[in-house]
């Protein structure tokens, strides 16, 4: 169908995009946080997916069909119809007259007729508008509408892609679309509550329907079909006329005026939007950068292309921080080519309260990244770029390289003149790559973002759109992308200290909306003020490194590929038959066709799934698939730690250098990549081996220091639970004193089979756990599981009570906070949709003690690293890995390791409970546990 927009006419299914948009959202609010303010996720996905719509349908003609309230014929004729739906839920039923107003100021008529069901409107539109040969695009995704299709009338699922003309509704439901009325009377509809004849689907529909040509045709030969479908048919022969009108969409429905002059198609005019008064609705309902785009007179969609509404993409787009208005100087960039220029901009940095500073380099990795040119800000709309490394053809003649950075060394290298960046740990790698320890390092943007709104993106084109309004040149843009990507260095000059100046200018102009923010909450003026300390300290640790001995490493892989050939050959004996163990098609005939293994679950398609819950279950009776699950394991400790670490290591210094990405997880905790050192599988005596690897060079020893219980314990403080408390006052093993709890008996008692189910249980209640789960982590039935978990609450009323609370509270507030006040959001606290509630319920339990226990952690780092300097120890810090330290010690210093390193870590805070850090001494960094 060639689609011609003046001869268009587009008509969306209102009440289908509505709950599309209530259950992808998250909760958001008027007053973003405030759980009495008004909910505002539906409209804002409405208003998303019909902007999106209206860019990709252009159209003259169109009107948003909405379910009006009140019964309809069907209702009358079928009582049950749409008798099991649940009812509209009430803070949904709220937003309907707002979204029906935004509707219709974004231009789209908007059309609800009492009595008549949005179907109905719809089919009675596009068989008029058709009838006047105008093209007719339906959106939505109710496949009930696919017996309107035509040749001038066609289906579009935003939400799938899915199309549904001619060829596509045959290729779909095997029938051609003329037939679709008789075949969703023979497959019923349940969604809708209307019977079809009995244990016929799909398939039997399509055939019955292909073979006789219509139902009238069937109905009439069948005595004819044989077996229990034909059984089924022959008993529901009285009850198909009515099904066929419930299911039939009325294409003559008496629209009672409200489509007046509808052969003219006047009343469903595409108009544009009113961009004034939808300003103002922005504004009244939050939305406070749609309200700047509006003022502006755009009304494009804010999240590109597709009307489709993705949940994984909503968290931090939509409940938005006010934008700063753009009432901006002019910019006034200059590009540095001589020395008076360079003298000139000196003075102006040596004089600045704070300088807003940016390096454009070689590569992403900093530990082997080159400058290439520097910029600098110091008032908005102002900057300078250096130019220093720039080798294109058209490049001027630069500033010598090492003459500039030597006239700004001092200044780098002097704490007492703040300096600002964006991600300033990079940028102080950059420097250190060429000899410069920058000092001074006041603020970071990126760190004052992961503070303030945690939940949201921390780059610097999301910070300065969404706080300054402002839209930057992107990276891309000016170096292409893929494999037409050039190097910075070959960048136009005059690009280059535009994009460069930029940054600068915006990190400077981000700064001065988020800083007034910090210092007006002292809790999170002292969060942000630990992360800019930790950032220091992960410097020290990442410049330092750990020493990787490639032989062992070596060894090991050897090993590790003798024993994954081995399993290899012994899965081949069991399936008799060599196969790719790593194909899940494979996997599955051998399993369920040759050896008869029972099918535990099946994946989306409809194939039989080998997943790794599905091995680990078979696991528990069947030999192959346990060597299945070891060949992975073994192979991928092989490929990712094993065979990699050693190429890892940095040519200079022979050594690895992780890198500790610090505004990632919304808990405060680290993130460790190039090499990830947090997920080395140390559950396994092959994973913990790899840490063996891990040495100190002559003279020196490895030393490991780790918070003994430091989630429980923050639980203990946090609750102020008097048994756990007391517990860990009198220095009882806390599972064993848990244990005697649950099960009455004396601590002397103690199983250790008890011990065991009350540390899952222990652990399991801090991360949510339910009944479900402990009966599963146990091996347990559910009954018990509850049990254990209710008895567990009657003795911990204190646990009992802090989750209660937290739960509660997060829902008034809509974040959690660390035991330092660390803010902890959670955008589905609220959530219609119960699954994502329950896990931003669970989450409230947990992050406060996550993020506590990711606080303290940075708080030992910064006070260990702060020591060391302080007694200019030879010990370095060379790793840090959820809540332990790791460093690399001078024979000399291990006694003073071994003393201060614990009281350091054990001081950093007074909880109610004594803080436990404990150190272990040895060649490498698993002897040291």
């Amino acid at each position: 169908m060639t689609q011609d927009p003046a001869r268009t006419l587009l008509l969306i299914d209102g009440s289908s995009y509505l709950y599309r948009a209530y259950h992808a959202m998250p909760d958001l609010r008027a007053v973003p946080g405030d759980p009495a303010s008004p909910a505002t996720g539906a409209i804002r996905g409405m208003i998303n997916m019909m902007q999106s719509l209206r860019k990709e349908v252009p159209a003259a003609f169109a009107a948003c069909v909405f379910d009006a309230s009140g019964p309809t014929f069907r209702d009358a004729l079928y009582p049950e119809y749409k008798g099991h739906r649940s009812p509209m839920p009430d803070d949904l039923r709220a937003q309907i007259p707002p979204i029906h107003e935004v509707v219709r100021l974004l231009g789209f008529p908007v059309l609800d007729v009492p009595g008549v069901e949005a179907d109905d409107v719809i089919g009675t539109l596009a068989r008029a508008a058709a009838e006047q040969g105008l093209q007719v695009v339906i959106s939505s995704g109710d496949k009930d509408l696919a017996q309107l299709v035509n040749e001038q009338i066609a289906i579009i699922d935003t939400m799938s892609g899915k199309r549904r003309d001619l060829a596509g509704v045959q290729a779909e439901f095997g029938v051609p679309a003329h037939l679709m009325v008789d075949y969703q009377t023979l497959v019923g509809d349940p969604v809708d509550n209307v019977p079809g004849v009995e244990k016929v689907g799909p398939k039997t529909a399509a055939k019955w329907l292909n073979e006789y040509g219509s139902l009238d045709a069937l109905v009439a030969r069948a005595g004819e079909i044989k077996g229990v479908a034909g059984e089924n048919l022959r008993k529901a022969l009285d009850w198909l006329p009515t099904g066929r009108q419930l299911v039939t969409i009325k294409t003559d429905c008496d629209l009672n005026g409200h489509v007046p002059g509808l052969p003219a198609l006047d009343a469903v005019k595409m108009g544009e939007p009113d961009n004034a008064a939808l300003k103002d609705f922005y504004e009244k309902y939050g939305f406070k950068s749609l309200a700047a785009k509006a003022a502006a007179g755009q009304d494009a969609p804010v999240a590109g292309g597709s009307t489709a509404v993705d949940p994984g993409m909503t968290q931090g787009l939509f409940d938005e921080p006010p934008v700063v208005a753009a009432d901006r100087p002019a910019l006034r960039y200059e590009t540095l080519l001589s020395w008076a220029q360079l003298d000139a901009w000196l003075e102006k940095i040596e004089a600045a309260e704070l300088v807003a500073l940016d390096t454009e380099t070689t590569s992403l990795d900093e530990m082997v990244a080159e400058i290439v040119g520097i910029s600098f800000s110091v008032t908005p709309g102002e900057a300078a770029y250096i130019p220093l490394r720039h080798a294109g053809p058209d490049a001027p003649e630069q500033l010598p390289f090492d003459e500039v950075l030597a006239r700004l060394k001092p200044w780098l290298e002097n704490p007492a003149k703040p300096k600002l960046g964006q991600h300033v740990k990079y940028d102080r790698h950059v420097f250190a790559n060429h000899g410069i320890q920058v000092r001074g390092y006041a603020h970071d943007t990126m760190l004052q973002s992961y503070v303030l709104e945690v939940h949201k993106p921390h780059s610097l084109e999301s910070l300065a759109e969404r706080h300054t309004g402002r839209k930057g040149i992107g990276y891309e843009d000016l170096c292409g992308k893929g494999a037409h990507q050039i190097p910075f260095a070959q960048v136009d000059v005059a690009k280059a200290a535009e994009y460069s100046c930029e940054d600068s200018d915006q990190t400077l102009d981000v700064h001065r909306v988020l800083w007034p923010r910090l210092q007006a909450d002292d809790k999170l003026r002292f969060i942000y003020e630990l992360e800019m300390q930790s950032s220091e300290a992960l410097f020290r640790i990442e410049r330092n490194g750990v020493l990787i001995d490639a032989p062992t490493l070596a060894a090991q892989s050897h090993e590790l590929g003798q024993r994954i050939v081995a399993l290899e050959q012994e899965a081949y004996a069991i399936a008799g038959q060599p196969f790719n163990l790593g194909s899940p098609k494979q996997l599955g005939e051998i399993f369920f066709d040759k050896l008869g293994l029972p099918v535990i679950k099946k994946t989306a398609t409809g194939a039989r799934s080998t997943d790794e819950e599905v091995l680990e279950k078979l696991a528990e009776d069947y030999p192959l698939p346990a060597k299945i699950l070891e060949h992975r394991s073994l192979s991928k400790l092989k490929g990712t730690y094993t065979d990699k670490l050693a190429q890892m290591a940095n040519p200079r210094t022979g050594r690895v250098h992780t890198h500790y990405a610090q505004a990632v997880a919304v808990t405060g905790r680290l993130s460790s990549n190039d090499p990830n050192l947090q997920n080395i599988p140390i559950r396994t005596a092959e994973g913990r081996r790899v840490r063996e690897a891990f040495v100190a060079p002559a003279g020196r020893v490895i030393a490991s220091a780790d918070y003994s219980q430091i989630e429980l314990r923050i639980m203990a403080h946090i609750s102020e639970d008097a048994a756990l408390l007391r517990a860990f006052h009198e220095g009882q093993d806390v599972h064993r004193a848990t244990a005697a709890e649950v099960f009455g008996v004396e601590l002397a008692q103690v199983s250790s089979e008890q011990r065991r189910y009350a540390k899952v249980i222990n652990f399991g209640l801090i991360y949510g756990m339910s009944a479900f789960g402990l009966a599963k982590a146990l091996g347990i039935d559910n009954t018990a599981a509850k049990n254990y978990i209710q008895r567990y609450f009657e003795r911990f009323e204190g646990v009992k009570r802090y989750m209660d609370e937290t739960r509660q509270s997060a829902k008034s507030k809509g974040y959690v906070e660390t035991v330092f006040g660390r803010r902890l959001y959670l955008p589905e606290i609220n959530s219609p949709n119960g699954p994502r509630r329950g896990a931003a319920e669970r989450a409230a339990i947990n992050a406060p003690m996550q993020g506590t226990a990711a606080d303290l952690i940075k708080l030992s780092m910064v006070a260990v690293q702060a020591a060391i300097d302080a007694q200019q120890r030879g010990t370095k810090m060379i790793m840090q890995v959820h809540d332990e330290l790791v460093f690399e010690v001078p024979e000399a210093e291990v006694d003073w390791v071994r003393t201060e390193v614990p009281r350091l870590m054990a001081d950093v805070a007074a909880l109610k409970v004594p803080l436990l850090a404990e150190v272990g001494v040895g060649p490498n960094w698993e002897k040291a546990h």
